[in-house]
């Protein structure tokens, strides 16, 4: 099987294990009242893989998946290091037993954060692991939205190896789930590859059309071509009432 063959593949089959686990959560299953995102929107889905490492089986299956697409699309790296905190798990996990290093959790949440709250972080360590002149380095986290804690991480190793005084090389972010809300285009602007094996928007949802009740798949498709309409607290009532009819 070729690589593209077999990523889909694994993309199909993780999705579904992801939404059996109630880590892609529906509003029509786990909760009537939908989620208020950080953004400040609503949405009737919510992906929430923090517990992944509680499922050690789905954990390895993505550990394999994530470590052949850095085999496959990014043949110069030879270490890892994973965002806080989702990203340490699978950055351990990875197939081809890659070195792994790990970002410590810092609070800032942008790149404009990071500069100016730089001075701040003093002599603390900002990557956890060895480094080595010459480091080929993959970012690894379980999903993105808008690119800006994989920036920050990035910052955080060049300005660790700046203190070592090493010279490494970040030009490649890995990710479970793209949200496909931006990230890809953020990457391109920064010079980044940006790789993931799930592009929700695109065929996430399709993947998971056997999974999902008629209901799920139409909603969750509509809003993600466009949420507007969802932010109506009248259609959110709607949809509340369409589990109330369930039960």
């Amino acid at each position: 099987m070729v690589w593209q063959e077999e990523k889909e593949e694994l993309g199909k089959e993780i999705t579904r294990l992801l939404y059996e686990k109630g880590l892609i959560k529906t509003w029509y299953r786990d909760n009537p009242d939908g989620w208020t995102l950080i953004s400040g929107l609503w949405s009737p889905f919510y992906i929430q893989l923090r517990p992944l490492a509680s499922y050690p089986e789905l954990l390895r299956r993505v550990g394999y998946a994530l470590g052949k697409i850095i085999k496959e699309e990014c043949k110069a790296v030879n270490k890892v290091v994973g965002v806080a905190m989702t990203g340490i798990p699978i950055a351990c996990t990875l197939h081809g037993d890659l070195p792994a290093l790990w970002t410590r959790k810092i609070g800032a949440r942008s790149l404009d954060e990071f500069k100016k709250n730089i001075r701040s972080y003093g002599e603390h360590t900002l990557v956890e692991g060895e480094l080595e002149n010459g480091d080929q380095i993959a970012v690894i986290d379980d999903l993105a939205t808008k690119f800006d804690s994989k920036l920050v991480a990035i910052e955080q190793i060049n300005y660790e190896t700046k203190k070592r005084g090493l010279k490494v090389e970040c030009n490649d972010v890995v990710v479970l789930l793209d949200r496909e809300q931006g990230a890809a285009d953020v990457a391109r602007q920064y010079g980044i590859s940006f790789h993931s094996l799930i592009p929700f928007r695109s065929k996430g949802v399709k993947w998971l059309k056997t999974s999902l009740s008629g209901i799920e798949y139409e909603v969750i498709t509509e809003y993600l071509r466009d949420d507007e309409k969802y932010q109506d607290a009248e259609v959110q009532k709607e949809l509340y009432g369409v589990v109330l009819k369930r039960v």
